[in-house]
């Protein structure tokens, strides 16, 4: 199928339980975060799209090279679900940035068990570590750390340049040598220093994404593969309005409970943690959207089943002022889930939300006087 990307906007691609969420920043600057590119969707009859495909056909060329150009991939944590086909990727599009987590170097250092995209992800990121010693590369051989780690005050890679090196807290609004602030902006969340050597998951790279046009904007929080606690360190310990406010909130780890089901010491199984919920309620957007990447969700979740994970989806319907949605959804249709951010908002333009259950929906519905839907477009003024 043929895709057009939004003037501006974000693109959530159906590829089963993976995530791969492209950005489109103007028409010169697209951002892709993570990849799950599925040789099943070469088959009519399977609904995932060829992520990489749809990418090649619809990148912009740069400096009269022939291969399209995708300003920034960034890799959230070196699982096969959010990596597989970046070797396929590189091949067939320029990449001027990567943006990774030290996990990756760890990972690489200590021949780590990885898928081939994996490997591959780690010998490129590794290939361009080497040409940013005590310089900053060119577009192309680019890179962003993010993230702190004993590993980095080694020889290989204390000298690459303060600038290509970043950690939660900070906002990034250059990609690939261009700045564009008052556009874009990334607030990094985590990972956190003391995970750096825990289960990959909690490695995850985490970031609020936020477009602009003008005094209106739209903002994604992209989690990774986060569970429960350092989930409750980016929204409750760290609670930040400004920083943790979204639009739409991609569902940690393919909509799994372990967001917000965990089990404490001395607890007999994982509990319901509603401080995380609640937080999550405070900073969502007046127009929200919470997002499953995944295969459709279950009507009932059975015992040791993998995400997603119908408990989880009900506890984001009490959330969402606009519903869940899910890219899996429709099963006969592999077309993404679109958001455009223009002068007048953020507006859902592909995909249908699921408001059924939605108690935030329901309240939206109660405040009106009514069950008509008012406008997905919305604007606020800047904080």
């Amino acid at each position: 199928m043929s895709v057009e990307f939004p003037p501006r906007g974000f693109i959530f691609w159906p590829v089963g339980c993976g995530d791969s969420t492209t950005i489109k920043v103007n028409d010169n600057v697209v951002m892709q975060v993570d990849i799950h590119h599925l040789a099943s969707a070469d088959d009519d009859d399977t609904p995932v799209h060829p992520v990489v495909d749809s990418l090649v056909e619809m990148l912009p060329t740069k400096d009269g090279d022939d291969k399209p150009y995708l300003a920034v991939f960034a890799l959230t944590h070196a699982d096969q679900d959010h990596c597989k086909g970046f070797a396929e990727l590189l091949e067939r599009v320029s990449i001027g940035e990567l943006w990774f987590s030290p996990r990756v170097i760890r990972d690489y250092e200590d021949n780590a068990e990885l898928c081939d995209d994996a490997a591959a992800f780690c010998t490129e990121a590794n290939r361009r570590i080497a040409l940013n010693q005590g310089v900053e590369a060119d577009s192309g051989d680019r890179i962003r750390i993010i993230g702190s780690d004993d590993i980095l005050d080694e020889d290989a890679y204390k000298n690459i340049p303060a600038a290509r090196k970043s950690k939660p807290g900070d906002n990034v609004t250059v990609l690939d040598g261009v700045d564009l602030d008052g556009t874009f902006r990334a607030f990094l969340h985590s990972p956190f220093g003391d995970d750096s050597t825990r289960e990959r998951n909690k490695t995850s790279l985490g970031m609020q994404i936020t477009l602009s046009e003008g005094d209106y904007f739209g903002r994604v929080m992209l989690l990774g593969d986060l569970d429960y606690p350092p989930l409750r360190r980016v929204f409750v310990e760290h609670e930040d309005p400004e920083n943790t406010a979204w639009d739409v909130l991609l569902a940690p780890h393919h909509c799994s409970k372990s967001a917000m089901y965990y089990q404490d010491d001395g607890d007999d199984e994982p509990v319901l943690k509603q401080d995380l919920l609640d937080a999550m309620a405070r900073t969502a957007g007046k127009t929200g959207w919470v997002l499953a990447s995944s295969t459709k969700v279950p009507a009932t979740d059975t015992a040791g089943a993998n995400p997603p994970h119908a408990l989880a989806k009900a506890r984001y319907d009490e959330i969402a002022p606009n519903g869940f949605l899910c890219t899996g959804d429709d099963e006969n249709s592999d077309d993404p889930i679109v958001f455009e951010v223009n002068a007048d908002g953020i507006s859902l333009v592909s995909g249908v939300a699921d408001t059924g259950t939605s108690k935030a929906a329901a309240a939206i519905d109660g405040s009106r006087g009514g069950s008509q839907p008012h406008s997905t477009t919305v604007g606020f003024g800047r904080r």
